[in-house]
C-alpha cells in the first residue's frame, strides 16, 4: 500500500489558490480571507480508511472517506455544492474526482519525505498547495 498519511500537517505554501477559488465562483471578501489563513491537516488513516480534518482560524471542514467507495461531499463553507466524489489510488498519489456543477474538479495528495502534497482541479484553474508534517 502507499504511504502513510496520518499525522498533522502545516501549512508552508499554496500557489494559485485564488485562481482556484475564482474557478469556484467564491466572492472576493470570502477569497481575501481564505488566502490569508493558516491551515493545519490532521489525518488519520487505517488502511484505505482516511479521516481528514482541516483547521484554521476562520474554519474548520473534515472530509471523511473509504478509498474506492464513492460518496457525497457537501463543501459547507468553501463554495457550499454538493459533489460526488470518488478517491482512487494512482502509485502513491490520493486522487479524487468530483462530479457536479463545475468541470475538471477534484484533487491529489501524495507525501514526499516530511511534505504532504495537495493539488486541487477545477475547470482549467490548479492550486498546489504543500503542507510540512509536524507530528
Amino acid at each position: 500500500m502507499p504511504g502513510d498519511f496520518s499525522g498533522k500537517w502545516t501549512l508552508e505554501s499554496s500557489d494559485k489558490f485564488d485562481d482556484y477559488m475564482k474557478a469556484l465562483d467564491i466572492d472576493f471578501a470570502t477569497r481575501k480571507i481564505a488566502a490569508c489563513l493558516s491551515q493545519t491537516k490532521v489525518v488519520v488513516q487505517e488502511g484505505d480508511v482516511f479521516d481528514f480534518k482541516t483547521t484554521s482560524t476562520f474554519r474548520n471542514y473534515d472530509l471523511a472517506f473509504t478509498v474506492g467507495v464513492e460518496f457525497e461531499e457537501y463543501t459547507k463553507g468553501l463554495d457550499n455544492r454538493t459533489v460526488k466524489c470518488l478517491v482512487s489510488w494512482e502509485g502513491n498519489k490520493l486522487v479524487c474526482i468530483q462530479k457536479g456543477e463545475k468541470a475538471n474538479r477534484g484533487w491529489k495528495h501524495w507525501i514526499e519525505g516530511d511534505k504532504m502534497y495537495l493539488e486541487l482541479t477545477c475547470q482549467d484553474a490548479v492550486c498546489l498547495q504543500v503542507f510540512k508534517r509536524k507530528e
